[in-house]
């Protein structure tokens, strides 16, 4: 068997195709007999409305006889949409040029970034494909995530393989929680589980690969690489997984007591062609990456999809001096190439000369393009225009905020010019709480740390420097306050707790849905903790209006986490 860990695009049969037919041609000159492909495999995922459009459900089923055309001498699964009124998210089962069956899933996903059941209706059947060698239990994606499907499959179905394809969006470690599940689901029914997953960016959503193929003692018999495009060969011994089962007393048992009511749908085959010569594939050991490093693979893996799937060649960004900008430019760099990304300065009268010299550097540690366009002149003249409507008034946050809009435009006027596609650089600290400006520093195609609390800002540029072996993000913008710099002396601490303080709460509250009285009993201040919701609550419009960006944590801003942006409730 082999798995095509492949990095589909949503809607973009022609790409797709080519990388199934790809593999199907790799698989064959490797005696491979089947070839496993993720969720959704025509279509890309997630497809989102496009599945509301009979023209693109139309393209999804000849790209699938395509598939069935190019499969001969080999057999393959892969994911298409299934239906034309009514639509199902199945798994196809071909086979030398022959579609074998179909099977529906099951269980859709109604939460956090997924939203199922808009689209799709669940089957009703749990499927196995009999070959004759060996009895393989065919399901996808959410399905392996309840015990119900798999183990019907195993002692109803007498499946000893089961194969799951999914699409399967990354978070922090999550593939550690996928590959205990698996583990699980795999020891407890006897069986080989066979997970092969998406690899890729689509908007908002990363997804690692990291396929799994598990054996009935919990072992790893093959994995997949870590945001990176595979093919992944390995064997099965059917005669010696059928013996072994056959002579589990224990799971015999199990076996002959199981009883359910749901239907087993099982479809064999007239004919399986057994493949000489096959070279034994030796095991293949891949090391997980570290924490610091897996994020930041998410994060250029993720940038470097937007951009290049969305058709453009180079970015630009605004260079502060600070750390989020500075991070955000050295992912750039590494996901794009240095001569693809371009840093401008636009210093102030407030902005300090070491802000001026730490971008410099930046820029030039990093290798990338660096211009300076300074913004007190621009700021005068809208002073000037402005001052007989403001005479006599303090200034206040409208300043402040102008000069950040003058950077937004700025950045914006350089976009049009060179078609270069600007990356807002807020984190998710700020963003939470409003600390940034509509139309100014929140203006971008993408932004790249728009899911990083402040605190692990701070982890990935050191990781990145780490892994250098050098200071590419200077010394002293990591130790320096963090400033906008947008009046004498302004400290991010004026307006917000401490980042120590503020991460956590907002953590909580965010991704936890805790109550005041959670977070306090957590050994944090009342008083603090209400403003900082209040400050969350109170942003929501500016959240609306912000560029996508990548989904780190379990719980993103968008679709994960949907808040009216009209509410009279707190707490």
């Amino acid at each position: 068997m082999a798995l095509g860990q492949i990095n589909t695009t949503a809607g973009d049969f022609k790409g797709n195709l080519k990388k199934v037919i790809d593999c199907l041609n790799r698989g064959r000159e490797n005696n491979v007999d089947i070839v496993i492909f993720p969720e959704l495999t025509t279509t890309g995922y997630p497809p989102e409305d496009l599945l509301l459009k009979p023209s693109f459900i139309e393209a999804n089923l000849n790209m699938l006889k395509q598939v069935i055309s190019a499969s001969n001498g080999t057999g393959c699964i892969l994911g298409f949409v299934e239906g034309q009124k009514e639509l199902y998210n199945s798994a196809a089962f071909i086979y030398d040029g022959r579609l074998i069956g179909t099977c529906q899933k099951l269980l859709l996903p109604n939460y956090g970034v997924f939203d199922e059941k808009r689209y799709f209706i669940p089957g009703d059947k749990h499927t196995v494909f009999d070959t004759g060698q060996v009895r393989l239990g065919v399901n996808i994606c959410e399905d392996i995530w309840f015990e119900d499907v798999t183990r019907f499959q195993s002692l109803k179905g007498d499946a000893e393989i089961i194969i799951n394809i999914s699409s399967s969006p990354y978070h922090m470690s999550k593939w550690k929680i996928r590959q205990d599940l698996i583990s699980m689901r795999a020891t407890d029914n006897n069986v080989i589980i066979v997970y092969v997953n998406q690899v890729g960016g689509q908007d908002e959503l990363v997804f690692d690969g990291q396929s799994l193929v598990i054996g009935p003692n919990g072992e790893i018999i093959a994995v997949g690489k870590q945001f990176e495009e595979d093919f992944i060969i390995f064997d099965v011994d059917t005669v010696k997984l059928r013996h072994n089962r056959l002579n589990n007393s224990q799971f015999q048992k199990r076996k002959s007591l199981f009883q359910a009511n749901e239907k087993l749908r099982l479809i064999k085959l007239e004919e399986w062609y057994e493949k000489p010569d096959k070279n034994v594939i030796p095991f293949r050991e891949i090391k997980p990456l570290g924490e610091e490093e897996e994020i930041y693979s998410a994060l250029v893996l993720g940038l470097r999809d937007y951009v290049r799937k969305n058709g453009f060649k180079k970015v630009l960004l605004g260079l502060s001096g600070g750390i989020d900008s500075a991070l955000s430019a050295a992912i750039a760099v590494d996901a794009l190439g240095k001569e693809n990304v371009t840093g401008i300065s636009m210093p102030s009268m407030y902005s300090s000369e070491g802000s001026i010299t730490d971008a410099r550097k930046l820029a030039e540690n990093l290798g990338m393009e660096f211009m300076v366009i300074p913004v007190t002149d621009i700021f005068n003249s809208y002073e000037k225009t402005f001052s007989g409507l403001f005479k006599d008034l303090p200034s206040d946050v409208t300043e402040e905020n102008l000069q950040a809009r003058i950077r937004g435009n700025i950045l914006m006027a350089v976009s049009n010019k060179f078609s270069y596609m600007v990356l807002a650089t807020g984190n998710k600290s700020e963003i939470s709480v409003g600390y940034c400006t509509l139309y100014g520093d929140m203006v971008g195609g993408f932004s790249v740390i728009k899911d990083l609390p402040k605190e692990l800002v701070y982890k990935l540029s050191r990781y990145k420097n780490t892994a250098a072996g050098c200071y590419v993000i200077p010394e002293n913008t990591i130790d320096k306050p963090p400033s906008a710099e947008l009046r004498p002396g302004q400290k991010d601490e004026d307006s917000l707790p401490p980042y120590p303080v503020l991460d956590p709460i907002l953590e909580a509250y965010v991704e936890e849905n805790k109550s005041v009285k959670d977070i306090v009993n957590m050994g944090y201040k009342e008083e603090v903790i209400r403003d900082v919701m209040r400050l969350v609550d109170r942003s929501e419009f500016k959240r609306r209006q912000g560029a996508p960006g990548i989904k780190i944590t379990p719980r993103a801003f968008g679709k994960d986490r949907r808040m009216p942006i009209t509410s009279g409730y707190s707490g």
